[in-house]
């Protein structure tokens, strides 16, 4: 079976892929912690929620550059004050070829994945070259048989 073969095969949902990022902070995160929490990831970025888990923007490694570039004082700020309010997320449903779409029209590295307005975690590029020549896919796919 070609490489082609298995991403045409049906069942290409961001829901299928079994690995997702967790990281995410919540709007009152002190700047520092949000700071050595990605620091230690191999995310370059990553989404900012509020109480209920809805996304309300995003801080990414840029952003933070940005906020030390002018001086400001970590420790003095929070995850939502350093944010920008950029909204780019994809639904669980959706398919992998609409999430490398909206990856590439958009100029994101990560996507925020939302289920019902709620953030359950992310994906990267990485995540979706994996997903699409056929790794990292939950236990639920059916891969079509090597005729």
């Amino acid at each position: 079976m070609s490489l082609h073969s298995i991403a045409t095969a049906g069942l290409r949902t961001v829901d299928q892929i079994s690995y997702r990022h967790d990281l995410r902070f919540h709007r009152n995160q002190n700047g520092l912690a949000v700071t050595l929490a990605l620091n230690s990831s191999p995310l370059p970025g990553a989404p900012v929620v509020d109480d209920k888990g809805a996304f309300i923007g995003f801080i990414s490694e840029f952003d933070i550059l940005n906020v030390l570039e002018s001086g400001r004082e970590l420790t003095q700020l929070t995850a939502e004050e350093m944010m920008v309010q950029d909204h780019v997320a994809i639904q669980e449903s959706a398919t992998l070829k609409e999430a490398v779409q909206l990856m590439k029209h958009q100029h994101v590295l990560v996507l925020p994945v939302e289920r019902n307005g709620v953030i359950v975690g992310c994906i990267s590029r990485r995540d979706l070259l994996q997903a699409w020549i056929g790794l990292g896919f939950g236990p639920n796919v059916c891969w079509p048989s090597d005729t």
